[in-house]
């Protein structure tokens, strides 16, 4: 099938990563059903992509959280446009604070979508696209903190490494099957310039940043609208993101290291103090949403080059001390 004739679902798609890969689709002549809470942000959405190619477009205010209201989701995306060939579920928020601080309602609201969320999209897709022939792609997007945690951060980085999990073992279960036209693909971002950081949760009392090196989300939706062309197990967006996961899989304990330094320094304001917040947790950001965060410039794009280097610096260093140790040890 032609990539212009499919029908894609997109989680999230409200603002950043999500509804810079709604559009992403759209351009490319897809069909998309758009989901989130926020349905003024989802009417937003649509307009946007309707200017591309004159794309086709269904609006499902949803809460993922909501088995039964993402079960409706899938079967009102059939009964539109008559199957699914693409799901993205990329629905996601965040909870910052120290392990201690960070309320228990909000710990569970973060799992609850963030884990939750997905299953609930995974089994709605996963029968659809048994039921239509066995075929179609289920895209999760996950993050570099699946692969390397992060402090302050704990019910996110909790998620993104469940979402791993999910991705592996839905591969496997599904090879099993034989049914090999059904593909599971992971989706880990770097740091994304998008809304996502200031409406996060937060209960450190410093003002959330975005932490360097930070990437567009149409870096992201590409990446996503060519997975639905020529599926991968996993993806990694943004070179820090890649050289992090990397030595994260090679040397744990430094890239742990390099995590926690990176986030203290760079993550949190040391200048800008922060009332605690529940964020969009609970209640939906108000308006019409965004893709972008405004992270974006020129001074990122030079603190996205310092960024590698120190990833880079750090790797050389360790090695360095070990070939070291292994002299004296001689």
């Amino acid at each position: 099938m032609r990539q212009r004739e499919q029908v894609v679902v997109v989680t999230g798609a409200s603002s950043g990563i999500g509804r810079a890969t709604a559009e992403a689709f759209a351009r490319k002549g897809c069909a998309v059903v758009l989901a989130a809470r926020r349905e003024e942000a989802l009417e937003a959405t649509a307009q946007k992509c309707e200017k591309h190619r004159g794309a086709r477009t269904l609006v499902v205010p949803t809460d993922t959280t909501d088995a039964k209201a993402v079960d409706d989701l899938a079967r009102r995306a059939v009964e539109e446009f008559g199957r699914i060939d693409v799901w993205v579920n990329n629905a996601a928020v965040n909870a910052f604070g120290r392990f201690e601080d960070v309320p228990l309602e909000d710990f569970r609201k973060v799992l609850d979508v963030n884990v939750m969320g997905y299953v609930h999209g995974a089994r709605a897709a996963l029968r659809v696209m048994r039921e239509q022939g066995r075929r179609g792609t289920l895209i999760n997007i996950s993050s570099i903190a699946g692969a390397v945690a992060q402090p302050y951060s704990h019910p996110y980085s909790m998620s993104k490494h469940a979402i791993q999990g999910l991705g592996s073992s839905l591969r496997q279960q599904l090879r099993v099957e034989g049914l090999r036209d059904i593909r599971v693909c992971t989706v880990m971002p770097a740091t994304i310039d998008t809304p996502h950081f200031e409406q996060a949760a937060n209960f450190t009392g410093r003002k959330v940043l975005a932490m360097p090196p930070v990437y567009s989300p149409e870096r992201v939706a590409r990446a996503v609208v060519d997975l639905a062309r020529h599926p991968h197990r996993e993806v990694v967006v943004g070179p820090a993101g890649r050289a992090l996961v990397r030595r994260s899989r090679k040397h744990p304990a430094l890239a742990e290291r390099v995590m926690a330094r990176q986030t203290d320094r760079t993550h949190l304001s040391h200048d800008e103090a922060a009332p605690a917040t529940h964020g969009a947790l609970h209640v939906p950001a108000p308006g019409e949403g965004a893709v972008h965060g405004g992270w974006g410039g020129r001074r990122r794009t030079a603190m996205r080059r310092t960024a590698v280097v120190t990833l880079a610096g750090a790797g050389l260093a360790a090695a360095g001390r070990r070939i070291s140790r292994k002299a004296v040890a001689a």
